[in-house]
């Protein structure tokens, strides 16, 4: 027998006592195949990454089972089947967890990167005014000089040089 975590994610319009059953129903699935549940957690009406099915919220619960892969077959089968369950995953693990996953964790703080926080708190920059656009030459003054340059050195014989 393999250990394997199952996760699975079900509509936001059930009430927790429906997700308790629905949990019910794939434990017995499982251990009419043979398998043992060996820990079940809740983790509660959860904001989705982004919407799936039209959903934007989800019921988490995750499983921790030593079965075979019968067993997990027919209880992801059933999952499919089921149109309380958005979404499922089921991974094979070397060793089951035992203190609390990362979903019953706290949610992280406000990221900062490099050391900085990019909120809306930050200090504004100082107006520093229009630049000064008159100092350094332009591009029309060194054209203007590229010009009377041309004009110094003929590029073509005038009408008395001919020979």
């Amino acid at each position: 027998m393999n250990l394997y975590e199952s996760i699975f994610i079900a509509r936001q319009e059930l009430s927790s006592a429906q997700v308790d059953t629905l949990t019910e129903k794939f434990s017995g699935i499982l251990t009419e195949k043979g398998a043992e549940v060996s820990r079940t957690e809740y983790a509660g009406l959860k904001q989705l990454a982004y919407p799936i099915k039209k959903s934007h919220k989800g019921h988490y619960v995750l499983m921790n089972v030593t079965a075979g892969g019968d067993a997990i077959e027919e209880m992801e089968r059933n999952m499919r089947l089921s149109e309380d369950v958005i979404r499922f995953l089921t991974i094979a693990v070397d060793e089951h967890q035992t203190q609390p996953s990362a979903l019953l964790q706290q949610p992280r703080p406000p990221r900062t990167y490099g050391g900085r926080d990019f909120s809306d708190d930050r200090p504004k920059r100082p107006f520093r005014g229009d630049r000064d656009r008159s100092s350094g030459s332009t591009s029309a003054q060194d054209s203007s000089n590229r010009d009377s340059s041309s004009q110094d050195t003929p590029n073509d014989k005038s009408p008395s040089d001919k020979s």
